[in-house]
């Protein structure tokens, strides 16, 4: 049976507040899985929002955190949120430290930071759920050389970096790194948002002649900010969809749960601009021959 595996990214303290435990009540009328990528730290997206992306996509609330109110900790005020979606038996993994610092700052940083990043992330997951972290989902598909070398260190059975086709095995600068990728293959509701022509349920029609038009498992990539609050409809819609057209709606390891690590194709990974993103996304390149 094809499967469409849901990668739910959490950004700010009010989309783990509020848009989690609607994802999850929506999830689970629908008998739908999906798996929970939280930040875990400082939510400074008010800033974000005034400079990048204007009153679209955020509330009014988070468009104030880091502006007129105080930044807060999604990791202290979200913490009963994120094991609510553990406790339903949603897969949960990392997102981020500090979202809104890493999609600026990580194509450039030195290893110093990104290891100070990435451990923090995983010392707070262990500190709200009692267990390390087992999966890694970088904002915004923004990663670099290192950071995808310490997803193999810290031990994660996978992550979700990238945008590609199908669960590899990353390749970079020639050097093997074992920790499978599993990216994101459909387009997202808000890169179809771009245009301000399209609606919302446009969006959603669009994916899923995309999901239909292409064999095989997919991911889709969702927000609890959209999917979970102001587009929460369009989702359902997509749900319905999916479900009409015989997929079966999974967490991210169950792509994986199935294969054997071991003959997973080998890929190097590419940085490159991608449409509807400003700046460099990681992709799945082509494959990698080991001479």
């Amino acid at each position: 049976m094809k499967r469409i595996a849901l990668k739910i990214d959490v950004d700010t303290c009010r989309g783990t507040l509020f848009g989690v435990p609607a994802l999850i009540e929506l999830l689970q009328r629908h008998e739908a899985s999906g798996t929970f990528f939280f930040s875990l730290g400082p939510d400074t997206s008010g800033r974000e929002a005034r400079r990048f992306s204007p009153g679209r996509y955020y509330d009014l609330v988070t468009r104030l955190y880091g502006l007129l109110l105080p930044v807060p900790d999604i990791g202290v005020r979200g913490a009963d949120r994120m094991r609510q979606a553990r406790d339903a038996g949603f897969e949960v993994g990392i997102h981020a430290w500090h979202r809104v610092r890493w999609e600026k700052l990580v194509p450039t940083a030195d290893n110093a930071w990104i290891e100070a990043e990435m451990e923090q992330a995983s010392r707070r997951f262990a500190a709200v759920f009692g267990a390390q972290a087992q999966a890694h989902a970088a904002p915004g598909w923004r990663m670099n050389r290192h950071a995808l070398r310490l997803t193999q260190r810290l031990g994660f059975c996978y992550a979700s970096d990238c945008r590609g086709n199908f669960p590899f095995i990353p390749v970079v600068d020639g050097e093997l790194v074992h920790c499978p990728q599993v990216p994101t293959t459909l387009p997202t509701l808000d890169e179809l948002l771009v245009s301000e022509t399209t609606s919302a349920a446009q969006a959603a029609e669009r994916i899923l002649a995309e999901s239909a038009s292409i064999d095989g498992d997919h991911v889709f990539t969702l927000r609890a900010e959209l999917e979970g609050m102001k587009y929460k409809g369009a989702f359902e819609e997509l749900l319905v969809g999916w479900t009409r057209r015989g997929y079966r709606l999974v967490a991210l390891r169950d792509l994986l749960s199935s294969q054997n690590i071991a003959t997973l194709p080998r890929h190097t990974v590419v940085f490159a601009e991608m449409p509807g993103r400003f700046g460099q996304r990681m992709t799945q390149g082509p494959a990698f021959l080991d001479t």
